[in-house]
């Protein structure tokens, strides 16, 4: 176990002088659908909760808190991203504890709507419409080490896509989680680490890059191909820390704090609060809010990200019983505010039992 979390150590001092948020790099790499969290219930806290995230969530944020299952966790999320572009997100997991570990899937796509399709000849459209295909499986296995430590990594397939283009690659994700706390509350203090979309670059390829041209003689046209530039995925290094106030026995308050280095955009700081109400010993209800900062967010003429920092949400948990055994089923929602657009609304259901 020493070697384990002495090997990860190393591996995150490493990539932080390859790291440290270059935004001169901004836009070199591709697959920014990475990047996004669709997951409602932390997207409340704007991701800001990865060492305090569980369940199926965490095959995102830091997949060290995917061991923190009861038993099974099923989840669907639905996300109008920036309300009118017309950009929707969908996804699904599954997530089964099997003895100290557990192991998850999830599938996430973006919907783009109908685009126009369009020619130098028809510049306007009138040949009807395509929708690109943005989709990601991952697959995940997390385990506790000790009482104290936990880990995982998830293996994530990529996939982009129109009819006739089409780009694949894969990438990992490895992640450390460590509480500690009183005999109380054994999990008061959490510290996570998270390093995600390590992978192989990808390039799109496909009849779609073909056109045709001219041979030298002038006398008749043949088929050429267009080369694609291949792209780096974007990856990153998470390290956050949160810690819960547990008052009457009903009331927890959980603050927690993280730090975000892009390899190819800034630097981002967040800050989160989440507010959870108990009854018979479960949590019903939480409220949640977060700030995600990044240099020149708050200067319009300065910023590069559509989101403005502000994220809120809440979530209802519906036991079918008394009975901790029984399944219960949870209603999620978030918002994060942006300019330009309306914002993005998320809806979660995920069940336990």
């Amino acid at each position: 176990m020493k070697r384990i979390i002495l090997s990860f150590l190393c591996l995150v001092t490493v990539s932080m002088t390859a790291f440290a948020g270059n935004p001169d790099r901004a836009g070199q790499a591709g697959a920014s659908e990475l990047l996004i969290n669709p997951w409602a219930r932390s997207l409340g806290l704007n991701g800001i909760n990865l060492a305090s995230v569980k369940g199926i969530e965490a095959m995102r944020l830091n997949v060290g808190g995917l061991v923190f299952l009861d038993k099974s966790q099923a989840y669907v999320s639905h996300t109008q991203y920036l309300v009118g572009s017309e950009i929707t997100i969908n996804a699904m997991g599954f997530a089964q504890k099997v003895g100290d570990g557990a192991f998850g899937i999830t599938v996430m796509s973006l919907g783009f709507g109908d685009i126009p399709v369009t020619t130098n000849a028809l510049p306007d459209g009138g040949l009807g419409t395509f929708s690109p295909q943005f989709i990601n499986i991952g697959l995940a296995y997390s385990r506790s080490f000790a009482d104290f430590i936990h880990g995982g990594f998830v293996l994530r397939i990529i996939n982009e896509s129109i009819a006739n283009v089409s780009a694949s690659g894969v990438a990992i994700d490895a992640g450390l989680v460590y509480t500690t706390g009183n005999d109380d509350y054994p999990e008061k203090f959490k510290f996570g680490v998270s390093l995600r979309n390590v992978g192989t670059p990808m390039t799109f390829r496909g009849d779609g890059l073909q056109f045709k041209t001219d041979v030298i003689t002038g006398l008749y046209k043949q088929n050429a191909q267009q080369i694609s530039q291949a792209f780096e995925l974007p990856s990153q290094l998470n390290i956050g820390v949160s810690y819960d106030i547990h008052l009457a026995d009903k009331h927890r308050l959980t603050a927690s704090a993280s730090f975000n280095s892009n390899a190819f955009y800034r630097d981002q700081f967040g800050i989160g609060v989440e507010y959870g109400l108990s009854l018979n010993g479960r949590e019903i209800f939480m409220l949640r809010g977060g700030y995600k900062y990044e240099a020149g967010l708050t200067d319009t003429r300065l910023r590069r990200n559509a989101h403005t920092g502000f994220a809120g949400g809440f979530t209802v948990d519906i036991p079918f019983s008394k009975d901790e055994s029984l399944p219960r089923m949870g209603i999620d929602y978030a918002f994060r505010s942006s300019d330009p657009f309306s914002g993005s609304h998320s809806v979660g259901v995920h069940l336990d039992f």
